[in-house]
C-alpha cells in the first residue's frame, strides 16, 4: 500500500472500539499518509491524545476553542483528502445525518467536501434501531462509505447481530481505494486474476500439485481493488486469508480453472494469469487409495488443458492479458515464445532460483516482457511487485 503524502483526517468518536483506531492510525501512517486524528470529548475517556501523537507524530485535535485554533475545522476540512470515521458511534452518526456542529469533529464533516468513510461501532441493538438505520440511509445517500459493521464479540458479552466495529485492515482498504481509485485507469474495469496452484486427483488421498502460495496472485488482486477495479480472484487451494475486496472463487483442479475463466472472460477487461497450474494428470483416477505395501507404483500421465491457449478465443476485444512464466536460469527465450505463441500482451518472468522469488516467499524480482522490450526490476515486495505490473497494465490499457 503506498500513500505517500495523502492527507487523512482520522475521527474518533467515544466508544470502547477506540482502541481499534489505534492500529488504523498506525497503519495509515506507515503507508505514507499524514493523520490529522481528531478526538470527541467521549474518545478522549477511552484513548489519551498522546497515544495518537505518538503514533501519528502530529498534533491531535479534540477541541473547537483551543487558544490560536479558531479555524482549525475549517483548515482540515479544506486539507483534507478523505475523512475516516472508526468508530462512528450512534451518537456521531445521528449528529452528521442532522448535519450538527456543536464540536470539533462534526464542524469539519459539515465543512468538508471530500469523501467520507464511516465504521458503524456499538451495540448491537443500538445499531439495530430504526434511527440508527435511517441515519445511515441518509448518509449513504450524500455519499458516505460505511464499512461493516461485523458481528462478533462486544463489550457487554457474545452477540450474534452486527454492532462490533470493522477491523482496521478491512477500514484501510476501503480508505486506500477512494483514495487511489480516481487517478486509475483500472477504475471500474473489471479485472479478472487466478492464483495459487490446482491439484489432480490421483486418488482419494493423494493429488499432484507445486508449492505456490498464492502470494503474488492475492497480492496483484489487493493492488487492482484499491486502483478502483472490480475484481474477480480465481484461486486455487490456500492458507492465505482473502483478501478485502474482491469476489473470491474457489477451484481445485485446472479443468475447474478453465471453467471458471470462460465464465468471467467475456466480461474482463484484464487478466492476470498468476496461478499455477499443474501440467500433468493421472490419465485414470483411482477410486481407493493403493497401498504402499503392494510395491513400487508406476503413473501415466497426460497434459492438462492449456489455460492460457484456451483464453484467447474467449478473451474480449480490447482486454489486456497477462502471463507469468516460472523459469530457472534466464528463462528469457521461453517467456518471449509464451507471449508470441499464446498472444499475450506482458509476461511476467519469474526466476525461482534468485534469492528471495519464487514460491512461498514475500518478495520477487521479476522482469516485464512486452513486444517492445523488457525491464528487469529489483527485489521486492510482491505488492510491490503488483504495483509495477498495474502500472503497466494501465499503460496497455
Amino acid at each position: 500500500m503506498t500513500l505517500n503524502g495523502r492527507r487523512v483526517v482520522l475521527g474518533v468518536s467515544g466508544g470502547i472500539a477506540a482502541y481499534k483506531s489505534c492500529i488504523l492510525a498506525r497503519r495509515l501512517t506507515e503507508s505514507g499518509a499524514a493523520v490529522d486524528v481528531v478526538l470527541t470529548a467521549a474518545a478522549t475517556e477511552f484513548v489519551r491524545p498522546l497515544t495518537f501523537e505518538a503514533l501519528t507524530r502530529r498534533p491531535v485535535l479534540s477541541s473547537l476553542w483551543e487558544r490560536g485554533r479558531a479555524l482549525s475545522h475549517v483548515e482540515l476540512a479544506r486539507d483534507a483528502e478523505l475523512i475516516v470515521l472508526a468508530p462512528a458511534t450512534a451518537n456521531l452518526l445521528a449528529r452528521a445525518a442532522q448535519g450538527i456542529a456543536d464540536d470539533l469533529l462534526t464542524a469539519i464533516l459539515l465543512a468538508a467536501e471530500v469523501p467520507v468513510v464511516a465504521a458503524p461501532g456499538m451495540n448491537d441493538a443500538m445499531f439495530a434501531h430504526p434511527a440508527t438505520q435511517a441515519n445511515l440511509t441518509t448518509l449513504r445517500e450524500r455519499g458516505w462509505l460505511i464499512v461493516g459493521p461485523a458481528v462478533g464479540a462486544l463489550a457487554e458479552g457474545p452477540s450474534d447481530r452486527p454492532g462490533r466495529m470493522a477491523e482496521p485492515e478491512a477500514i484501510l482498504v476501503q480508505a486506500e481505494r477512494l483514495l487511489r481509485a480516481a487517478g486509475s485507469a483500472l477504475r471500474d474495469r473489471h479485472v479478472v486474476v487466478t492464483a495459487g496452484p490446482t491439484r489432480e486427483q490421483l486418488d482419494p488421498v493423494r493429488v499432484i500439485t507445486n508449492p505456490s502460495s498464492g502470494r503474488m496472485g492475492y497480492r496483484l488482486a489487493e493492488a487492482a481493488y484499491a486502483r478502483g477495479a472490480r475484481v474477480t480472484l480465481i484461486a486455487g487451494p490456500t492458507t492465505l486469508e482473502p483478501p478485502v475486496g474482491p469476489d473470491l472463487v474457489r477451484i481445485t483442479s485446472t479443468a475447474e480453472l478453465c471453467a471458471a475463466l470462460e465464465q468471467s472472460l467475456p466480461q474482463a477487461d484484464v487478466l492476470l494469469m498468476a496461478a499455477a497450474p499443474a501440467d500433468f494428470r493421472p490419465a485414470e483416477r483411482s477410486d481407493a487409495k493403493r497401498p504402499r505395501a503392494d510395491g513400487p507404483l508406476t503413473l501415466s500421465l497426460e497434459p492438462t488443458p492449456d489455460v492460457l491457449e484456451r483464453t484467447a478465443a474467449a478473451r474480449r476485444p480490447g482486454s489486456v492479458v497477462v502471463g507469468f512464466a516460472l523459469e530457472v536460469g534466464s528463462g528469457l527465450t521461453r517467456a518471449r515464445e509464451k507471449l508470441d505463441q499464446k498472444r499475450l500482451d506482458l509476461v511476467v518472468l519469474n526466476r525461482v532460483d534468485e534469492p528471495g522469488s519464487g514460491f512461498e516467499v514475500d518478495t520477487n524480482r521479476i522482469t516485464l516482457i512486452t513486444r517492445d522490450g523488457h525491464e528487469e526490476s529489483e527485489l521486492m515486495t510482491k505488492r510491490a511487485a503488483a504495483e509495477v505490473i498495474l502500472d503497466r497494465v494501465e499503460r496497455l490499457l
